[in-house]
């Protein structure tokens, strides 16, 4: 059975950088598709970002701040975050669409198509 464990949240000011990492046990990670969303208090599930062997996409929201990348040799998916600002606060997540079961246009963009997530790591940006 694939475990996501995630790592790296934390407490940042306004401008600053974090980076979250994602390991992935039990799957072949290099083709294994991976999503980054995050969740705010009282708000929605967000995506922001996704990658699946050598494609990236990205949310408008994030694109040219956020950066996912991945070593697949330490089935490892990593989420680069800079330039933070204090609405990026929130619970981060990586999951994994492993199987892919979803099979509508821009799937990667829905939670419900994820079958396997993260405990979540919280991102703090203060002013």
């Amino acid at each position: 059975q694939l475990q996501l464990v995630e790592s790296g949240g934390g407490l940042v000011q306004s401008g600053g950088s974090l980076r979250l990492s994602c390991v992935a046990s039990g799957s072949t990670f290099s083709s294994t598709p991976i999503g980054w969303f995050r969740q705010a208090p009282g708000k929605e599930r967000e995506w922001l970002a996704f990658s699946i062997r050598d494609t990236n996409f990205y949310a408008d929201s994030v694109k040219g701040r956020f950066t996912i990348s991945r070593d697949n040799a330490k089935n490892t998916a990593y989420l680069q975050l800079d330039n933070l600002k204090p609405d990026d606060t929130a619970l981060y997540y990586c999951a994994t669409a492993s199987p892919i079961t979803c099979y509508v246009p821009d799937w990667y963009r829905l939670p419900h198509c994820y079958r396997y997530w993260t405990q979540g790591a919280q991102v703090t940006v203060s002013t």
